[in-house]
């Protein structure tokens, strides 16, 4: 092919678009059909006329109904694609299977820093959580007195003291979800495997009570978990200064970890995807899903979410689930989801976002059909709510908004301590205490970010395989397991990406 010829790319022999690699100039043709005009890189022309109210198909899948009839050549984008209810085969558990594990011996290793439970982490961060809003600038303040100490360059092992603020905590229902929630989330931070101190500091007089916390999970006071309000403590210069002491005196219990040869088995990897665009469905989200794979062959979890971003494509889970029982779980979520919305005047598909649509993705049928590739192709093994404990090895969902902060601190919370972002707009994310590691979906964005992202999978346009790119992904990933700094960990990203989801209304 001349090297000035655009590439093209077809990806199901059902598909009646083909995919712009690179932008097609009038005239340029692919099986017959002939651009009536340019079709952006990454965007979708018409290799048929498709009339008005037939179903646009990509990946062999629905991703719309043209909204009128849209000829041989045409651009196919959001202004001759609309949204209908279809009818979608769930399948359960048509296509579940027994995965074949490679044997102990054979998996792969990292070097993490195994916990008195017996769970691993990649890193060992002491955490300040706080329970309310109100006392989100006491933990700042701890953190920063830290900082300018310097006292952490006398304990190499810790990675740092970070401050996990929020917005809520009070004018909440203390009896109902999002209080459950919050808790729930609180609680899997502080459990993380990535966190080897806390303390937790709250004004007093919250909504989010601290003692009942403490009480709702059988924890007591330690030398590793510290808990303090500024009003019982007497203000804010005395409840910092009582912090940081907390604080010193854990520094050299949490650095006494070091880190030991663990099994591949002990990584629990959160997937998420943003900033997506046209090639995040055809490079980094199947790349990832081959690593995914692989994860689940060295008996290691996967951590799919984002809800809303699988809507659409559910019905690929479905059939991947265990049992029924784990695929009714699954869509019962998309209901809730579509009750959420319409309550709050909303639709599904207000997503994709306009940074998506700029990129090629017309509907969330389109976007969700990508964003489920990074889930690889093993069982459904377990469905989990938000921000519930991951026990279940292997490929697992939990039910998250698409928001990529919310979503990730849920994942986070679950027991996540690896995190793999792909993005093809230019997602800039990090998410302390888990490393998050960027995948690029096209070259152009990894040259043109190359201080931000880790793994360039736009080389698959090029011939890399999908397989190739897995492997690549999965070995990063332990790498990064074994301490080695992402590119958002490098920047210094994650002090501020704690974003627990709110649900309900605030009183």
């Amino acid at each position: 092919m001349d090297a000035r010829t655009p590439r093209a790319l077809k990806l199901n022999a059902a598909d009646n678009v083909v995919i712009a690699v690179d932008a097609f100039a009038p005239g340029f043709s692919f099986e017959g059909a002939s651009a009536r005009e340019r079709v952006p890189r990454g965007h979708k022309m018409a290799l048929r006329t498709i009339p008005a109210g037939e179903p646009v198909r990509k990946f062999g899948q629905i991703i719309g109904f043209a909204a009128q009839e849209i000829p041989a050549g045409a651009w196919v984008h959001e202004h001759n694609v609309e949204m209908r209810d279809f009818a979608r085969d769930y399948a359960f558990a048509q296509d579940a299977r027994d995965e074949k594990l490679l044997p102990e011996g054979a998996r792969a290793t990292f070097q993490g820093f195994r916990r008195g439970n017996g769970k691993v982490g990649t890193r060992n961060y002491i955490a300040i959580l706080t329970s309310v809003n109100c006392s989100a600038s006491v933990a700042r303040f701890m953190a920063q007195e830290i900082e300018r100490s310097g006292v952490l360059a006398g304990y190499p092992n810790i990675d740092g003291v970070i401050p996990l603020v929020h917005g809520g905590g009070c004018a909440l229902d203390v009896k109902g979800e999002g209080y459950d929630v919050l808790k729930r989330t609180q609680w899997g931070y502080a459990t993380n495997p990535n966190v080897g101190g806390v303390v937790m500091v709250g004004l007093g007089c919250e909504g989010f009570q601290i003692g009942r916390f403490k009480e709702a999970y059988g924890v007591s006071e330690s030398d590793t978990f510290r808990t303090m309000t500024i009003q019982e403590v007497g203000g804010t210069k005395k409840t910092v200064m009582k912090g940081v002491e907390a604080i010193a005196a854990m520094l050299p219990i949490v650095n006494a970890a070091r880190r030991e040869t663990c099994p591949a088995s002990e990584l629990t990897l959160a997937l998420q995807c943003g900033g997506s665009d046209g090639y995040s469905g055809i490079t980094a989200n199947p790349a990832l899903g081959a690593a995914v794979d692989i994860l689940v062959r060295h008996g290691g979890t996967g951590i799919l979410s984002e809800t809303p971003e699988i809507y659409g494509a559910e019905h690929l889970l479905t059939r991947r689930a265990a049992n029924r029982e784990i695929g009714e779980k699954l869509v019962s979520m998309i209901r809730w989801w579509e009750d959420y919305t319409a309550r709050n005047k909303m639709e599904m598909n207000n997503n994709p976002s306009p940074g998506n649509k700029a990129g090629g993705l017309t509907t969330i049928l389109e976007k969700s059909l990508g964003a489920a590739a990074k889930g690889g192709t093993t069982t459904l093994r377990a469905v989990y709510n938000y921000a519930e404990p991951v026990t279940a090895k292997g490929f697992v969902y939990m039910d998250t908004p698409g928001y990529d902060p919310v979503g990730a601190t849920g994942q986070v919370a679950g027991g996540a301590n690896l995190l793999a972002f792909t993005t093809g707009r230019g997602s800039a994310y990090g998410c302390k205490p888990t490393p998050s590691l960027k995948l690029a979906t096209n070259s152009e964005i990894y040259r043109h970010m190359i201080d931000d992202m880790d793994v360039d999978c736009g080389e698959v346009l090029d011939g890399v395989s999908i397989e190739a790119k897995g492997q690549e992904i999965f070995e990063t990933l332990l790498r990064v397991a074994s301490g080695e700094r992402t590119k958002s960990e490098q920047l210094g990203y994650g002090d501020a990406e704690f974003a627990p989801w709110t649900i309900g209304a605030t009183m």
